[in-house]
């Protein structure tokens, strides 16, 4: 196995006598691997650097998308969960096929393992890492942002018994938000993906509140902070606003309080 390590601590330069198929390939299984010291360490460092550098090209960004998008079906959660990571890494590149995009949307509401962390397997983060990839591919000006909203939608109505502990409603919040600040929506595409979430909400205005619930409450509290601020950028620049924010204030006030 390549020393990833040394790769790593050698400011990721590609070793010169190294095979860069191979090596994409190794690296796509380490991102999929149980190990969380394998699956979460170099590699992913290393793969990131990569990409952004195009030391992974083009050709070799859409082969790893493909087997990236494949992976969603993966038996095992840790090889779920980390697609998304890396297809993440490949969309902020500017590559997008749409059948990764149609991968991701069968997966991210249908999975039901929603654990931030397991004592064995390390960071899972289904829902935080699908986020990421969630607000990116909002971002994109090939992909329709009102779509997103649906499938966060989805996501958050998905029935479960897992409450997010891991700063998942964050995420999603987060990557709602940047959804939102895409300047072609229309008022009505900002708020009709909260039709469906109104709807469950008045379901359990009394009693225990279901899993589910608590976690889109708290998600829309976020969201509404999102809105009233703004979103950051990277590097210091003004907040991001969303589009029709006051409007989506307004109908999250309506929901939530």
């Amino acid at each position: 196995m390549t020393d990833w390590d040394k790769i790593y601590n050698g400011d990721c330069a590609p070793p010169v006598e190294g095979d860069l198929d191979e090596l994409a390939a190794e690296l796509a299984m380490c991102l999929g691997d149980p190990d969380p010291q394998v699956r979460d360490g170099t590699p992913y460092a290393v793969l990131r650097t990569w990409i952004a550098r195009d030391v992974i090209d083009g050709q070799r960004r859409a082969w790893l998308g493909d087997r990236m998008a494949e992976r969603f079906t993966n038996p095992r959660i840790e090889a779920r969960t980390f697609a998304p990571l890396v297809l993440d890494m490949i969309v902020s590149r500017g590559d997008l096929r749409p059948s990764w995009q149609e991968a991701f949307a069968r997966w991210y509401p249908a999975e039901t393992d929603l654990r931030g962390h397991d004592d064995k397997l390390g960071w899972l983060h289904a829902v935080a890492h699908g986020a990421d990839l969630l607000g990116t591919l909002g971002r994109h000006p090939e992909v329709d942002p009102a779509a997103m909203l649906d499938l966060a939608a989805a996501r958050i109505l998905a029935p479960t018994v897992h409450v997010y502990a891991e700063r998942e409603d964050d995420r999603l919040a987060s990557s709602i938000a940047l959804t939102l600040t895409r300047p072609e929506l229309s008022p009505q595409q900002s708020v009709a993906w909260l039709d469906p979430i109104e709807t469950e909400l008045k379901r359990f205005t009394r009693g225990v509140t279901p899993a589910h619930v608590s976690n889109a409450l708290r998600t829309l509290r976020m969201l509404y902070i999102h809105a009233d601020l703004g979103m950051p950028e990277q590097h210091g620049g003004p907040r991001s606003q969303l589009t029709h924010r006051d409007l989506v204030k307004m109908r999250l006030v309506e929901m939530v309080e």
